[in-house]
């Protein structure tokens, strides 16, 4: 029988990426794609708890959920998939999702951390534009779908997601990365509406990539696609292990 792939994403189950993805996968499993009915980026692991959520299906294998990337999860795989999946991919995203601020932001890398939480192998996939602003998704899902046939086979370690960015063409190679950063010096943008009562839109500014020659923000800027192990144990075993630290915890009562 034919592997069941999910895919998912923060963009939409209308944007290009995930269309793409979703046709070069069905070439080696079966596909189901449950994603948010519109943009819904920088939702980090948000779940929709104070509002019922719909789901329409809009084709054979594609469904619109009116919540979350996170959402989309929990609804792919308690009441619309026939049987658990094999692998879930999360995207491919428009845009980078690089370094230790993106990854905690965003949507699609959250789908693919709450795949992980239950116990599917999981992947996130993120595409950068090129210098005119667009996007070049076919060599990036030829990569994936190589990605995902050898994950089908070896499997992933148990709380292990993997977040791919991949640059636009020409593409020298694939790099193990860990995160680098990007420091975003936010913009806040101050109005009035027509009650002349203020009203702010965050914006992201211009994030300061940075990183050395291991980090994912390095690769990518050079030609190269990033695959980054991110685990969900966010303990800092170092801070644990401290006896300063122990001591000052203890010393608290």
């Amino acid at each position: 029988m034919r592997p069941l792939i999910l895919l998912t994403n923060d963009d939409g189950y209308f944007a290009d990426g995930i269309l793409t993805l979703a046709r070069y996968l069905k070439k080696a499993a079966e596909t189901v794609v449950v994603a948010p009915d519109r943009e819904k980026s920088a939702t980090s692991l948000s779940l929709t708890l104070r509002r019922p959520l719909r789901v329409e299906r809009i084709k054979r294998d594609v469904f619109a959920v009116d919540g979350t990337p996170a959402d989309c999860i929990y609804l792919a795989l308690k009441m619309i998939l026939p049987k658990a999946p094999s692998l879930i991919i999360s995207g491919i995203n428009h845009g980078p999702n690089l370094g230790q601020q993106d990854i905690s932001y965003s949507g699609t890398v959250a789908a693919a951390i709450q795949g992980t939480f239950l116990r599917i192998p999981s992947v996130a996939v993120s595409a950068l534009p090129n210098i005119r602003g667009g996007y070049t998704f076919d060599p990036a899902a030829e990569f994936v779908s190589k990605l995902a046939l050898r994950i089908l086979k070896k499997k992933l370690p148990a709380g292990l997601t993997l977040n791919v960015n991949i640059p636009p063409p020409p593409i020298k190679g694939a790099r193990m990365t860990q995160l680098g950063e990007k420091r975003y010096d936010p913009e806040i943008v101050e109005k009035k509406d027509p009650r002349d009562n203020t009203y702010y839109w965050i914006g992201s500014g211009k994030p300061t990539p940075i990183g050395d020659r291991t980090s994912d923000v390095w690769a990518v800027a050079r030609g190269y696609i990033s695959v980054t192990p991110l685990h969900t144990d966010l303990t800092d075993y170092a801070a644990l292990s401290n006896p300063s630290w122990k001591k000052i915890i203890q010393g608290l009562v």
